[in-house]
């Protein structure tokens, strides 16, 4: 049975029971309606290798679901009008939490992806007690204004850094190593009945490409968030790539020599020098203060040649880690999003693109991200939601998974 799905690969049926094969049937027909909606009953049959009456079964079997709806008729071809399929928005919701040291954002979520309800908090070095009642009061003004069925909640999904409490940063109060000793796990499995899915910020930004952005064009991609402190996710053939130890896509730990001009060159850590925090500490210099990514949009004419300076000497950097990713890991391309704002990502990459040369056939296309400021915690949300209709994007292990934590352990 001939089975493709765009570039991803559907999933080994060798030793699988009947039962077995039908589930894996209709993951797969669920998965082509996701990606290609609005699709006819006819090109899915093309698109998967089933027969006709087999995607009528399957088909009218996630209609009584509620998990698909027909959505319109397409006219203009011979013969009746071909009934077109789409995920049904309501079929289930989830809601994706994104913690990090400088905002906590909240999302609810629907079956395609709409965002049906935001709370965001714009503050720095949030505490696990604060970050728990936070939660807690946006999860309980989702379900009383009725802006998501509870009872079609497929989940919750939580994206953080790892090492959350352990990274020194200008500012960082004592008591945030709290998260060190905090099983955030643990405190949402006791806030809500629902499953609780788990993944690195970056990870999740790179899964929300995946299966909301970018990832209808590329299955294999690096994404480079642009943080508070920089991350980021590795997508191969369709799937998040961890590596064995979770340490997969930490574009922070990325050795760079500094020094042009003859000095000597200052070998230093990405992670140290191209982030948000990086940016406001070398504005802050300059007398310039900006403490959240939209003041960046409202600088006058000096705060932004400072931008620009400091981009231009990013830039450079960054074009370093394009070739590195491209060579070890030869992705079909590098995405760049996080919390920079828009307008500077692009700036950005128009720095970036003049160090590398445009006929080298090894290098990956870089671009900015689809989805903004907002990707890590629609990739939370991303997150229950694969689970929930069978996307090749769902992982189990998100289910038992929790942030790395101690960091001195990698050097014993």
């Amino acid at each position: 049975m001939n089975q493709t799905l765009g570039a991803r690969p559907s999933p080994d049926l060798t030793g699988a029971n009947v039962e077995d094969a039908g589930e894996h049937n209709r993951a797969v027909v669920l998965r082509c309606i996701h990606r290609q909606a609005p699709i006819s009953r006819a090109e899915i049959a093309r698109r998967t290798g089933f027969t006709k009456p087999a995607i009528a079964r399957i088909v009218d079997r996630l209609l009584d679901e509620g998990l698909i709806m027909e959505a319109r008729r397409r006219h203009g071809l011979r013969g009746q009008p071909a009934i077109e399929l789409e995920i049904n928005p309501d079929a289930c919701f989830a809601i994706g939490i994104n913690i990090d040291r400088d905002h906590l954002t909240i999302l609810a979520v629907d079956a395609v992806g709409n965002v049906r309800a935001r709370v965001h908090h714009e503050k720095r070095f949030i505490l696990p007690t604060e970050f728990l009642q936070l939660t807690s009061d946006a999860i309980s003004h989702f379900q009383r204004s009725r802006l998501i069925d509870d009872a079609r909640l497929a989940g919750i999904g939580l994206a953080m850094p790892d090492w959350l409490g352990e990274i020194s940063l200008l500012g960082k109060p004592r008591a945030y190593q709290e998260w060190t000793e905090f099983d955030v796990r643990a405190a949402l499995e006791n806030l809500t009945q629902h499953p609780v899915f788990i993944e690195n910020e970056a990870n999740a930004a790179a899964l929300a490409e995946l299966d909301y952005g970018l990832g209808a064009e590329s299955s294999s991609f690096f994404y480079i968030a642009v943080n508070a402190c920089p991350g980021g996710g590795l997508v191969l053939d369709g799937n998040g790539h961890r590596g064995a130890m979770g340490l997969s896509g930490e574009i922070g730990w990325l050795p760079i020599a500094d020094g042009g001009d003859g000095k000597a060159q200052k070998v230093q850590l990405l992670g140290e020098i191209f982030s948000l925090f990086s940016l406001y500490d070398f504005l802050s210099r300059q007398g310039v203060e900006v403490s959240v990514p939209h003041d960046l949009l409202t600088l006058d004419t000096h705060g932004r040649r400072l931008v620009s300076q400091w981009l231009k000497e990013m830039s450079a950097h960054l074009a370093v880690a394009v070739k590195h990713i491209g060579m070890i890991v030869d992705p079909d391309a590098v995405l760049v999003g996080g919390r920079l704002p828009i307008r500077i990502v692009d700036e950005l990459l128009r720095y970036v693109h003049e160090h590398l040369d445009a006929n080298d056939v090894t290098l990956p296309s870089l671009h900015r991200a689809s989805i903004g400021e907002d990707a890590s915690a629609m990739g939370a949300a991303a997150m229950p939601m694969a689970a929930a209709l069978m996307l090749a994007s769902a992982d189990v292990a998100q289910r038992t998974r929790s942030p790395l934590k101690n960091m001195d352990r990698l050097n014993s």
